[in-house]
Order: C-alpha cells, then structure tokens, then sequence
C-alpha cells in the first residue's frame, strides 16, 4: 500500500484528510486508488456523488463503506485534481 500524501505538504482545507481510508496497491484494482480494505474505487464513489446520490444513498448501496470513507473519496479526489497538472491550451 502507499501514502501518497505527505502530511508537511497539506493544505488549510486538507488538513484532516484521513488519507488511511484511501489504499493505492497494485495489486488491487490495478493500483486505482480505492476505499482501503475493498475494492471499491475513489472514482466510483465520486462519481456517484456527482450524479446526484448522497452519502446516505452510497452507503445504501455500498454497506460496507462509513460515511467517512465517502468524505476521504471527496478529499482524496480534491487533493488530487490540485495537485495535478493539466494542458494548458494556448490559442495563436
């Protein structure tokens, strides 16, 4: 398994990121960062949040999951998109 956050680097609105509920394992999941001790990705749970489901309706479907493994995929998945670098498109 590996941390990928430091906890020196983290941010004001990182701060209490629970990054142990987040695994990244290649042997899991292809190494898809995923809720640690299942094989349910980050990118799932976020993406089911951003169709609209809520915690409660996730944890419905996902009883393994706490609701604080849904908090750790939304903190995960911001840490992650600001910390990436994206293209740039520079027009003429």
């Amino acid at each position: 398994m590996l941390n990928l956050f430091d906890a020196s680097s983290r941010t004001a609105h990182h701060v209490t990121m629970d990054v142990a509920r987040i695994s990244v394992d290649h042997l899991v999941m292809g190494g898809v960062p995923c809720v640690a001790g299942t094989r349910i990705p980050v990118a799932t749970v976020v993406g089911l949040i951003a169709s609209g489901l809520t915690t409660d309706d996730i944890l419905a479907e996902y009883p393994q999951l706490h609701p604080a493994d849904v908090q750790a995929c939304l903190e995960y998945a911001a840490r992650a998109v600001d910390e990436r670098e994206l293209p740039v498109r520079l027009t003429a």
